[in-house]
């Protein structure tokens, strides 16, 4: 049997465009320059309207980090320093070597961008290659069409429906999709990861 994976929560991933750090208390500032955009919250089961809100969010995640079972990150852009978005592994459960990818929204204006997709190929690198993950996992509201998209866009498997998952904020009880990537999968999901960040930087 391999070892169990060492998560390091002040890991930092470092790319050509964006730099993933971990998550401080004072990144709510940097974060509600845009992340109090209420589209970014639309799908999710809690929003963040107000400065104490994002401030409480962060809060959390890095409560979350102490209790051993996330990794938040702050994106920012690596030539600036310009905070840029947000996200983290949970559902860490390192006897069984599987994480979630989540918890993730970015700038408005760099949706669609290379960033997101940067982001999600270190993240994905980092669980396979450092981790030695044999599952990453992510998860959307079933209503959410274009994250479901870019979930297979990415070369996710799409897994199924938990039908009345969950109860969010505003009430309404949300049917949730699973996707993941599997350890065997992943050479494949990565060449497709950089060819597709070779044509968004073209």
């Amino acid at each position: 049997m391999k070892d169990r994976p060492i998560i390091r929560p002040d890991a930092m991933l470092t790319g050509e465009i964006v730099r993933l750090r971990p998550l401080q208390p004072e990144d709510a500032k940097a974060l509600s320059r845009f992340g109090l955009d209420q589209s970014l919250w639309r799908w999710t089961p809690r929003s963040v309207v107000t400065l104490e809100d994002m401030e409480a969010y962060v809060r959390e995640a890095i409560e979350a980090r102490d209790a051993g079972t996330a990794v938040p990150f702050v994106v920012e852009m690596k030539d600036s320093g310009v905070v840029a978005g947000c996200t983290r592994y949970g559902n860490i459960a390192v006897g069984d070597r599987r994480l979630e990818i989540g918890w993730t929204w970015i700038d408005p204006v760099h949706q669609g961008s290379a960033v997101n997709t940067e982001m999600k190929f270190l993240m994905f690198e980092h669980a396979f290659e450092s981790l030695g993950m044999n599952r990453v996992e992510l998860k959307t509201d079933a209503r959410n069409v274009r994250s479901r998209a870019a979930m297979r866009a990415v070369g996710c498997t799409e897994e199924g429906t938990l039908r009345r998952h969950l109860v969010t904020e505003s009430g309404h009880v949300r049917d949730t999709v699973y996707f993941s990537v599997i350890a065997e999968e992943w050479p494949r999901v990565r060449a497709h990861l950089l060819e597709r960040l070779r044509r968004k930087r073209s």
